[in-house]
């Protein structure tokens, strides 16, 4: 099923809304965030860089990696209100005026 990030913001909130904790503090989110990508480079130099998994190592992914960056990355906008269409479609206006000659094109041939 497709979701859109309006469906994902929302999916978090209602579950971090049915417990009395809540959202973490900005500062305890970006500890997490770190960790989490900490997380994600361990496995993609597990899988593409020089240093192999041990035998007793749980198995993990890039894919639930990310996933969990997203999540937190999701928990974090919602605690500040961010809207993560709008910082998308900034972020590539961005792109797409400031970087529109920074990089070589693909032939369309």
């Amino acid at each position: 099923m497709d979701k859109s990030l309006v469906d994902i913001q929302r999916e978090v909130d209602a579950y971090i809304s049915q417990f009395k904790e809540g959202y973490f503090s900005p500062l305890s989110m970006l500890a997490r965030m770190s960790e989490e990508v900490g997380e994600l480079a361990r496995e993609v130099n597990h899988q593409f860089g020089e240093k192999p998994k041990k035998a007793d190592e749980a198995e993990n992914s890039i894919e639930l990696e990310l996933g969990d960056i997203l999540f937190i990355t999701v928990c974090f906008a919602n605690s500040l209100g961010i809207d993560l269409t709008e910082a998308h479609n900034k972020v590539m206006h961005k792109f797409n005026t400031r970087d529109a000659g920074r990089w070589t094109l693909k032939n369309t041939d």
